[in-house]
């Protein structure tokens, strides 16, 4: 007695498959497009991965907690993204949302966007268009190197001054008139 084998299902036009191989269907995700935000649930499970769940429609196992306009307006516009880096929701301003939501997204983003306040300069040098500082911050010495001062240097007001280093911290001089005269013109020979 002879044994037949089932015929094979039929396969989509155009559609070939290598034989032994089964054809996967591409996951697409598709975010909602309008979201209450009374509706936004951020939790950390484990304490180290942020989630982020809309009551009665989805979850996300793995968010970030960013700003659209972090330099302009830094309490306005934050953007929930998935692990693909893709928005799932805008928040306009923090103001709208309560404050348990407010909190966590707060810590989310003073995590991401950790910015020393230097008080003193100690020391800078120039090599080549790269900067050597070593300052006194109000998190302590510090010393860090920027590359490139024009793009990495932001005048953020007339006296407001953001410096972001080779590894992307940022350090601000929240008001340069408020520097000793040494500091003031190590910024000064840099700039």
């Amino acid at each position: 007695m002879s044994a037949s084998a089932a015929p094979a299902p039929a396969e989509a036009p155009g559609a070939a498959a290598p034989a032994g191989a089964s054809r996967l269907a591409p996951i697409t995700v598709t975010h909602p497009e309008k979201v209450d935000l009374g509706a936004i649930r951020l939790f950390r499970a484990p304490p180290w991965v942020l989630r982020l769940t809309i009551e009665g429609d989805r979850s996300y196992t793995r968010v970030k907690v960013v700003r659209a306009a972090p330099l302009s307006y830094p309490r306005r516009y934050i953007s929930l993204l998935d692990a693909r880096d893709e928005e799932i929701c805008m928040i306009e301003d923090l103001a709208q949302v309560g404050p348990e939501l407010r909190a966590v997204l707060c810590e989310e983003l003073d995590r991401r966007y950790l910015t020393a306040a230097i008080e003193r300069v100690i020391a800078v040098r120039n090599e080549f268009g790269t900067s050597y500082w070593e300052v006194e911050t109000n998190r302590g010495r510090r010393e860090f190197v920027i590359q490139n001062v024009a793009e990495n240097a932001r005048w953020l007001g007339d006296q407001r001054l953001l410096l972001i280093d080779v590894d992307g911290n940022r350090f601000e001089v929240p008001d340069t008139g408020r520097l000793d005269r040494r500091s003031l013109a190590f910024v000064e020979q840099v700039l």
